[in-house]
């Protein structure tokens, strides 16, 4: 996600919050830290991320995961 910008920002316990400002506009998501990750968490922040950038989810995986 460093490749956004985001950053956890905060942490309690297994409450995480990342954080970008990519777009010049804050960006906020909360992940359960799970590990591993599960699958559904991972499509949610994905599905916001591709909502924030206005990029397409596959265009985002491809950057991410190569």
């Amino acid at each position: 996600m460093k490749k956004y910008d985001y950053r956890i920002t905060r942490q309690t316990g297994i409450h995480i919050r990342l954080t970008s400002k990519y777009t010049n506009e804050e960006h906020n998501i909360p992940v359960h830290a799970h590990n591993p990750l599960k699958i559904g968490t991972l499509n949610n922040i994905l599905k916001e991320v591709t909502e924030y950038l206005g990029i397409a989810k596959d265009e985002i995986i491809k950057n991410l995961f190569g």
